[in-house]
């Protein structure tokens, strides 16, 4: 399933440093950087991190994403706030009904499907937290803050530990074009950085073919580092790091 779908104009997808040679068919990552990488196997290698049964879910792995507040962007005032349900099933249902998004997302169809993806996080462990984003109150935006390090994706990547995810979708067409998603991406890149002081680096996995999700990310700062075949896709894995530590790519 192709996980991202943001609101940049739909360009050329930029030549990206580090990506694969076209004749390439797996990524070629920098000896240098793997060999201080400990990444699972399985995400459950990492279980130890995870909340005992019966504890504050999620507190632990994403540092209370509820708790972290609106920020100011140069859109407006964005805060992102978990998703529940009863009040919001039907806001998210209709978004993932919009063909534009229905493409990279493969959620359209009844009401059940939407909820059986997000009641899968919200009774997860915590892993994985879906949020609506307010932009100056108002919902405009889908995300999920997820560890990637705790995540499937890890087996495709060298991943370090605290590596946090990210998926988004701009809800509604009026929405979308007009820079939003590069603010946004920007300004939650900044929050994960700002809030969990353990991640060093944000990530996420466009699918390729999704030129103005790319592009959005490399407008907000992210790199890409890769190309990936992931279940359903082949995605560009982008990473913003924490501090410039980033400046060397993971494959070359």
């Amino acid at each position: 399933m192709s996980l991202t779908d943001t609101d940049a104009e739909a360009l050329p997808v930029p030549v990206a440093p580090g990506c694969l040679d076209p004749g390439a068919s797996t990524p070629l990552w920098d000896s240098e950087e793997t060999l201080n990488l400990r990444w699972p196997v399985e995400p459950g290698s990492l279980r130890a991190e995870l909340p005992a049964q019966g504890s504050s879910r999620g507190a632990d792995l994403l540092d209370g994403v509820h708790t972290w507040g609106p920020t100011p962007t140069p859109v407006g005032t964005f805060e992102l706030v978990p998703v529940r349900l009863g009040r919001d099933l039907p806001l998210v249902h209709g978004w993932m009904n919009d063909p534009a998004i229905a493409a990279f997302w493969e959620l359209a169809g009844p009401r059940d499907r939407t909820e059986q993806h997000l009641r899968a996080q919200l009774d997860g462990d915590g892993r994985s937290v879906p949020c609506l984003g307010l932009l100056d109150g108002t919902a405009l935006s889908y995300w999920e803050i997820y560890r990637a390090d705790l995540d499937p994706l890890a087996r495709h990547y060298p991943a370090r530990p605290h590596d946090t995810g990210v998926h988004l979708l701009i809800g509604g067409a009026a929405h979308r074009g007009r820079g939003l998603g590069s603010a946004l991406l920007t300004a939650v890149a900044e929050l994960i950085m700002e809030r969990c002081r353990a991640c060093t680096r944000v990530v996420a996995e466009p699918d390729m073919r999704n030129t103005a999700s790319v592009t959005a990310f490399l407008r907000a700062g992210f790199r890409c580092s890769a190309e990936v075949d992931l279940p359903g896709k082949r995605a560009a894995l982008m990473i913003r790091d924490r501090d410039g530590d980033g400046d060397r790519d993971l494959v070359r």
